[in-house]
């Protein structure tokens, strides 16, 4: 009786690619970061404080409430012009979240710099409903009598 034949070897995949170069590892969030430096510029030359420049709301033009993005290029476009005052009182939830996205890509130019993957965020359900909370009580509290230090 003759042995069964070896069990072929498995085929041989695809090869891996190349290391990413740093120049392409640091593509994406220098991209990012001149979009963001373009708008900026953008909103700091053409200024939302004279109309016809922008859209209105829609909400605050239909129901007269202020959205928790109402006063947002007002606020970026006092940020531009280094008024942090005027950007906090424009829309100091904006402001809040330009300092989350400029550590957000200061850390990721760095991860991709040094050859590490881009930061994700871990934040579960509870991080994303509290945050969704936080916006919802500015928006609020920004329409309440009480809270007309944060409208723009």
């Amino acid at each position: 009786m003759d042995a069964p034949p070896p069990p072929a070897a498995p085929a041989p995949g695809p090869p891996a690619p190349p290391p990413a170069t740093r120049a392409r590892r640091l593509a994406a969030p220098l991209a990012t970061a001149a979009g963001t430096l373009a708008a900026f510029a953008y909103v700091a030359a053409v200024d939302p404080n004279e109309p016809g420049h922008y859209p209105v709301c829609p909400l605050l033009r239909l129901t007269g409430l202020l959205c928790p993005g109402c006063g947002g290029l007002r606020s970026a476009h006092a940020f531009a012009h280094g008024d942090l005052a005027a950007a906090l009182g424009d829309n100091a939830l904006a402001v809040a979240g330009y300092f989350l996205f400029a550590a957000f890509l200061l850390l990721w130019l760095l991860r991709a710099y040094r050859g590490r993957p881009a930061p994700r965020p871990a934040a579960g359900p509870p991080y994303w409903w509290a945050a969704g909370a936080l916006v919802l009580a500015f928006t609020v509290f920004r329409n309440l009598p009480a809270g007309a230090a944060l409208a723009p």
